[in-house]
């Protein structure tokens, strides 16, 4: 084998020659999850409050574990396109649409949170300079979406105390965690299918599983 088995482990490999430069399919996959994401974010708005305050029920802040139901389309993208920007521009533009077909939250709560949560989704790639892609990374990623999702909601919300702002934070982190673990399982399940065949990054996955 050429590759190392510990990070054949991590199933989502590191691209071995991908361009940092954003091709037309780059686009057209990355707005096509962004499109898909955001009516997922606008269908979840209207069946959210019941489960939202069965949580909340639980222990105030809980509810902040459904949250990955609108985390996920920045590190879905950032792992199947593999490009800088593509967290960031699919969490955003999803935010955009839920907003456009009209919820609840408003500009605030869809727009503006939709873009911070992009912003947390695409740190965990930039830390690592767009060139490591492994689960722990996709896992940061949503992590981290998921922190800057309960900081909105802790400075938008100055009536909560503190227990419940920071049961909300990291109830917040692990919904994240959660969602880009979906993530990671949805990108393997779609591979499987041959669609991510023009993606060259994954054809070395492909390839290398099957020398497994």
């Amino acid at each position: 084998m050429s590759f190392d088995i510990a990070e054949r482990h991590n199933m989502i490999y590191p691209s071995q020659a991908s361009s940092r430069k954003w091709r037309v399919l780059d686009i057209t996959v990355t707005s096509v999850i962004a499109v898909a994401s955001g009516v997922v974010f606008w269908m979840w708005d209207w069946v959210c409050m019941a489960p939202l305050t069965l949580f909340a029920n639980i222990t105030p802040g809980f509810e902040g574990l459904l949250n990955g139901f609108w985390l996920f389309a920045g590190p879905l993208a950032a792992v199947i396109v593999r490009k800088p920007g593509a967290a960031l521009y699919a969490e955003t533009v999803a935010a955009f649409l839920e907003l456009t077909l009209g919820n609840q939250w408003g500009v605030g709560g869809s727009l503006i949170v939709g873009l911070m949560q992009g912003l947390g989704a695409e740190l965990a790639f930039a830390l690592f300079a767009y060139k490591v892609w492994t689960n722990l990374v996709v896992l940061l990623s949503g992590a981290l979406s998921g922190a800057m999702c309960g900081v909105y909601y802790w400075f938008t919300n100055p009536g909560w105390g503190m227990m419940r702002a920071s049961i909300y934070l990291g109830t917040s982190v692990v919904g994240g965690v959660i969602a880009a673990a979906a993530c990671i399982a949805l990108s393997r399940a779609i591979a499987r299918t041959g669609a991510l065949a023009q993606f060259a990054h994954w054809r070395v996955r492909d390839s290398e599983t099957k020398r497994a």
